[in-house]
C-alpha cells in the first residue's frame, strides 16, 4: 500500500473518530462516554483508536492542541499583540470549531475541558501582558496592565472569555466574531482601567 493511501486512511479514520466524539458528547455528555462507544459510532476498530490516542481525554487534548496551534499561528502574524484583530481571530477560530467548543463547554461537556481552556487563555493573556506593557484603550492614554505577579486579573479575563464563548455558542452565534471581539476588548479595557488604579 502506498504511503499516500495509508495517510488518507489515517486522516479519514481520525475524522470519523472526532465526528463521533462530538456527536456522542452532544447526545450523552463527555463524562458518560467510553472509547468503545466512540469506535462503534466511528465504525473503526479499537486498535485503530489506540494507534492514535491513549483514551478519550487524549483525543480531546490532541484536537484542542491542533485548534490552539492554529489560533496561535494566526495570532503570531498580527502586527501587535494588543490589537483587537487578535480577538477577532480568536472568535473566528471558535466559530470554525463551534461544534467542538459547543459540545465540550455546554451542559453535557466536561469541567476538565473548561479548566483546560481557562488555563490556555490565562497563559495567552499572560503572554500579552509580557509582550504589551500597556493596553491600548479607546482614550488617548494607554492603560498599564496588571503586575506580572498578579494572577487574579488573567484568571478573571480568561473566565470571562470562556463564559462569553459558551454564551455565544449556546445562543447560536447571534453576533459575528468582529462584534464579539469588540465587546470583549471593551470589557478587558474596562478591567485594565480599573485595575490600573489598584
Amino acid at each position: 500500500m502506498s504511503q499516500s493511501v495509508n495517510d488518507l486512511r489515517v486522516t479519514r479514520s481520525q475524522r470519523f473518530i472526532r465526528e463521533a466524539l462530538i456527536d456522542l458528547i452532544e447526545e450523552r455528555g463527555f463524562d458518560a462516554l467510553s472509547v468503545g462507544e466512540i469506535t462503534a459510532r466511528a465504525m473503526v476498530s479499537r486498535a485503530t483508536f489506540y494507534r492514535h490516542y491513549r483514551d478519550k481525554y487524549d483525543l480531546v487534548e490532541q484536537i484542542y492542541a491542533e485548534a490552539m496551534q492554529a489560533l496561535f499561528g494566526a495570532i503570531a502574524v498580527q502586527e501587535t499583540v494588543h490589537s483587537p484583530q487578535i480577538w477577532v481571530t480568536f472568535f473566528d477560530h471558535v466559530a470554525e470549531y463551534d461544534r467542538l467548543y459547543g459540545a465540550l463547554l455546554g451542559e453535557k461537556g466536561s469541567p476538565w475541558f473548561v479548566r483546560k481552556m481557562r488555563t490556555s487563555l490565562i497563559n495567552l493573556i499572560k503572554e500579552f501582558g509580557r509582550a504589551a506593557p500597556q493596553w491600548q484603550s479607546d482614550s488617548a492614554h494607554p492603560i498599564s496592565l496588571y503586575p506580572a505577579e498578579d494572577d487574579l486579573i488573567p484568571d478573571v479575563i480568561a473566565t470571562m472569555f470562556v463564559e462569553a464563548i459558551t454564551w455565544w455558542l449556546e445562543h447560536g452565534k447571534p453576533f459575528p466574531p468582529q462584534e464579539m471581539a469588540r465587546r470583549g476588548v471593551a470589557l478587558v479595557g474596562a478591567i485594565f482601567k480599573e485595575t490600573s488604579t489598584w
